[in-house]
Parts: structure tokens; sequence; C-alpha cells
């Protein structure tokens, strides 16, 4: 994945000699590009977005074939009158005079905040206890950039951000739409909606931190771009990326100093021999299989075993004859939210919660043929959605049946906003959180390896 590419690109460069192992037959994981349809190419992650700017430059991906300068996606919030609800260029469209207004200030605020905790996502945050003075000396330094918020500003940052979503979206804004589309960023890829206290706003500072890199943008060459140049990056500086190479077990021995990681076996069967062992596998996946509890002190493997890590969103691919007419838009060239109301996340949601899907799916839609054509025959198109609250172990199981009856509720929504669509599909491909965790690795096919809530982040992280 490119978190893996990333780290064994900067280990290369400070002079260690790094070999990556990748499961599958090409590197990039959740964002690698495959083709799904002959002719018709996508990846999991859709866009590159919250992508670092440090690490940008660090490794000088641009150097390396690295184009991000295609125009950044706006947000639509689509209304099933063709009254859609648009933010371009930082300005609201669609919305009344009170709402566009509010958002700048809304805008404004986040992003002061975001700012605050900016130095800090780059960092090993220590946990709170028996902590060294360099430890300490980063909790006084988090303690400062709050309080030069000044004591306004830091008391509603304490406030804001333990909201639920739909508390801050209330107090700020009317237009359902509106609300709904902005809620979106701070539940996408979690086991959270709009009525869920206590994560999403933050999340929503995580993408705001780094202002260079809060764009959603198709890099030239889809998501391959991202990958190429990352491998490239590594390559360049001495690392060896390896594919179909499979990890069965780590390596581990052990004499009265203790147990010690000494490399890795293949599922071929060959051993490696390592000074070190990097892995950028989900936590459960890397301690309880490939290292294995028994080699782990015990409170430390119920911890990894206590991670919540239950997938929530399902992919959908469609392959299109032609380009998809959504009512009110001229182009459909942006994320494009299906989600009338808040009400409509949080119903989902509540549904995903008892083993079931949807019966008024909640999605963000891409065509990113708009800006990338190559991923399809000329004059064709991909649409690329993420559908939320698609539960990893369905009530009775996944199977053939069901996903296809889910797909058919996914096309029969689509076809509300853009009449004619299903005429256009000449492939649908959809991947759930079940797919995601046997194609790709990650347990419970979940985006982030595992739940992104603040009891499991910074210095509350579990291990």
């Amino acid at each position: 994945g490119h978190n893996g590419l990333v780290c064994a690109a900067y280990l290369a460069k400070a002079g260690q000699s790094v070999l990556v192992l990748e499961a599958s037959d090409v590197p990039g994981g959740l964002a690698s590009t495959r083709e799904f349809h002959p002719g018709f190419s996508a990846s999991v992650a859709h866009t590159a977005s919250h992508f670092s700017s440090k690490v940008l430059a660090d490794l000088n991906l641009p150097s390396h074939g690295l184009n991000l300068k295609n125009t950044p996606l706006p947000l639509i919030g689509l209304g099933l009158g063709g009254e859609h609800v648009q933010i371009r260029n930082g300005e609201v469209q669609g919305a009344d005079s009170e709402d566009a207004a509010q958002y700048q200030k809304y805008s404004a605020q986040l992003s002061r905040f975001a700012r605050a905790l900016a130095p800090f996502w780059m960092k090993t945050m220590p946990r709170i206890g028996n902590n060294s003075a360099g430890e300490l000396l980063t909790f006084a330094q988090l303690g400062l950039k709050l309080r030069l918020l000044g004591k306004e500003d830091m008391q509603e940052f304490m406030r804001v951000a333990t909201l639920p979503m739909r508390d801050l979206m209330d107090e700020n804004f009317d237009s359902d739409l509106l609300k709904a589309a902005l809620t979106w960023d701070g539940v996408a890829g979690a086991r959270l909606a709009p009525r869920s206290p206590n994560n999403s706003v933050f999340a929503l500072l995580y993408q705001l931190f780094d202002e260079a890199a809060d764009k959603h943008v198709i890099p030239a060459g889809g998501l391959a771009g991202l990958i190429d140049a990352l491998v490239a990056a590594a390559e360049s500086v001495g690392a060896e990326v390896r594919c179909n190479s499979p990890v069965a077990r780590v390596s581990i021995q052990g004499d009265e100093s203790g147990l010690r990681a000494t490399g890795v076996e293949l599922a071929n069967g060959e051993l490696i021999e390592a000074a070190r062992v990097v892995s950028s596998a989900d936590p459960q996946r890397t301690f309880l299989q490939l290292v294995g509890a028994q080699n782990l002190e015990i409170e430390f493997s119920n911890r990894i075993k206590r991670l919540r890590c239950e997938g929530l969103v399902a992919k959908l691919h469609l392959a299109l004859s032609d380009l998809p007419q959504f009512s009110g838009l001229d182009r459909p060239d942006g994320r494009m939210i299906v989600a009338s109301s808040m009400d409509s996340i949080e119903f989902a949601f509540d549904d995903a919660k008892y083993g079931e899907c949807s019966e008024l799916p909640v999605m963000e839609c891409v065509i990113p043929t708009l800006q990338e054509p190559s991923l399809a025959p000329a004059g064709q198109h991909v649409l690329s959605a993420n559908v939320m609250y698609v539960p990893a172990r369905l009530k009775g199981g996944w199977n053939e049946e069901a996903k296809s009856a889910l797909t058919a509720r996914l096309l029969d929504q689509l076809e509300q906003y853009a009449p004619g669509l299903k005429g256009l599909v000449l492939h649908a491909e959809l991947l759930t959180p079940d797919d995601l965790e046997r194609t790709h690795n990650v347990t419970g096919g979940h985006w982030h390896h595992t739940e992104f809530s603040i009891d499991q982040l910074l210095m509350m992280r579990p291990t």
C-alpha cells in the first residue's frame, strides 16, 4: 500500500537496505489500479486525498512522475429534483446566502483548529504516564499550540472537537443537502453516523491539517500515477519491491535475553533474514497472525484483539458506454454525495448496526474518466462509488445473490439522479468489505486498518 511504500522510501533514503514484499501481483494495496472489465480500470481508493505535502517534498515525487495538477474535485450534494448544493473553490453554490456566508466562517474556524494540531499528526504521540523529558515536551508543545489559539478559540476547540457531526451542522447551517454533504467527510470509512459522539469532527480536523493536501484529486494516470511514483521513489534510493510474495509469518527467535524478529517466511516456504521487520498490514493481521499471540505479552495481545476493525464501506465500479447525465448538472465532475439529509445517513447506519443493508443506500460517486480518460475506452466512462454502511458481516452471509440484490438497489438509487444510467451499464462490480478483506488482506475490510476514533488516536493509541 501507499503507506508501506512511503515507509520503504524513507528507510532506503536513510541508508537502510530495504526489501518490500507485496502479496499481490501489483503494488498499491487499496490504491492499486486493476482492470475490472475489459478496457475499464479502477482502484478502491478513487481519489488522492490528504496526501502529505511533506512526504511529497521529502521524496520528490513529482520528479518520479507524480502529477497532481488536475483540478480538485468539488463536493456536490445531489438533490433529487436537480437542485444541488456544491462547494467549488471554497464557495457554496445552490444554498441560500446565509448558509453560503456561514460556510466561510465555519471553514475558517475548522482550519484554525486543524493548524493547531498540525505538527502532532507527524509525530509519534507518547502515551500518558511515566513520560520522558522529551515526551513531556511534546505534550507541552501541544498545550502551547492550543493556548495560542486564545481563550475563546481554545474553549471553542475543546467543545467542537467532541461534538457529533449532527450538532456541528445544525449549529451552522439550514440546508439539509449541505449538511449531509459536509457530514460525509467526517463519517466516511468509519463506524460513525451524524449522531455518533466525539470522533467525526476529529476526523475532519485531520483532513484539514495540511492545507496543501486538503483536496481530492485524480492524479494523471489515475491512482496508479501515485503508486508508480512511490515505487520509483523507493527504488531510486535502493529499495527493492517484490510482488507475488505473500508473507506467511514473521520469524521469531528467542534466547535468555528475550524474543526478536529475525526475518519472514513467505507462503512458498522461502526464508528471508532481516535485522528489522516493518509491517504495513493492519495491527490484528500483523500481531495475531504473522507474529502470533504466542510470541506476545497477554496484555498487549488483548489490546490488539479489542481494536475495532469492522469495515462498513463497499465499492461499486460501473463500466459505462457513455457519460451519464445527472439532472441539474452540466458536467458530473465532482464528488457527488447521494444522501438527501443527515437522517438518510443515520438510517443507513442503523441498518448496518444490525447486519443489514439499507433500502436507501448512501454513497459518494466519482467519474474519474472525466479527468483521466485512459481508465476506459475512448468515449466510455467509469463510475466509482464508495457505498457507506455495508456491513462486513451481513446477516445471513455474503453470497452472489446478496451482492446482486445490493447492486440492483444501488443502480435504482443512481437512476433517480441520472435517468438513463442503467441503460449505459456494460458491467457492474461490487466489492463488499468481506471482499476487500479477502482480496487486500485488511481485517474486516476496514479502510483505515482500525477505527479512526478519538480513543484510538494520538496519545490514546492502544499500543
